[in-house]
């Protein structure tokens, strides 16, 4: 990039910030020069996300935040904005997961995954949409998965969540293209994050949270006449 700050005086709103994938974005577009809003669930785990991000000169505001609360996430969408200013990039990276056969699933089960994976994701791009739509510019970036195209034993309920979640992004795309907004999904492989359910497989050989993060800075510096509406991310080496 000829510009060593190409989001300087942009606000990134970033989902599930306080570790993994979401901190790596985090930190990666804080680098390009955004003013960063971060949120999780959990306070001390985002304060010290936060802190982190200070330390090395970040501009950064965190908030705690329950992505399955309608309240939470209008006071986040609001108190980005007072604190910062306008979005110009959402990453709704905020997730959870439940694994197992789904007939041993609950519906208790079901809502905590849909209502965070999916629910959370078009309740906060709703909030943000209408000062994008007013400015006629912004990213919204969905981190989905590749569960979303693929289907494996157990994941019945998290592979629901992702295939919706791609649904929504291809709509929410439509719907906003005309107003100079891009709407995309990056669909990772396993990542090697506290997230990830117990495996086999070589953590060193997965995807990395930077890797993900990587893909978000190129979705966010592209050419003006063109969006990637959807990426796929696979390890060079099957782990």
């Amino acid at each position: 990039m000829e510009n060593e700050k190409p989001l300087q005086g942009q606000v990134a709103l970033i989902t599930g910030a306080s570790r993994g994938i979401g901190l790596a974005i985090a930190e990666t577009l804080a680098a390009m020069g955004a003013k960063v809003s971060i949120c999780a669930r959990k306070a001390e785990e985002l304060e010290r996300a936060a802190a982190g991000l200070r330390a090395i000169g970040m501009d950064v505001f965190a908030m705690p935040a329950d992505m399955t609360q309608t309240a939470d996430i209008v006071r986040l969408a609001k108190e980005t904005e007072r604190k910062l200013g306008p979005v110009d990039i959402l990453v709704n990276n905020a997730g959870v997961g439940r694994f197992g056969a789904f007939q041993e699933q609950s519906e208790q089960d079901w809502d905590a995954v849909l209502d965070t994976n999916l629910k959370g994701v078009f309740l906060l791009s709703k909030e943000i949409a209408p000062s994008m739509i007013s400015r006629s510019t912004g990213h919204i970036i969905n981190i989905a998965s590749l569960a979303g195209k693929n289907a494996f034993a157990g994941g019945a309920i998290y592979c629901a969540s992702k295939w919706g979640l791609l649904g929504l992004t291809n709509c929410m795309a439509e719907d906003l293209r005309a107003h100079g907004i891009r709407v995309s999904a990056i669909c990772p492989g396993s990542v090697a994050t506290e997230f990830s359910p117990p495996t086999k497989k070589n953590a060193e050989k997965m995807l990395q949270p930077g890797d993900v993060a990587h893909v978000v800075a190129s979705l966010v510096t592209q050419a003006p006449q063109s969006f990637m509406s959807e990426i796929l991310i696979r390890p060079t080496q099957k782990p």
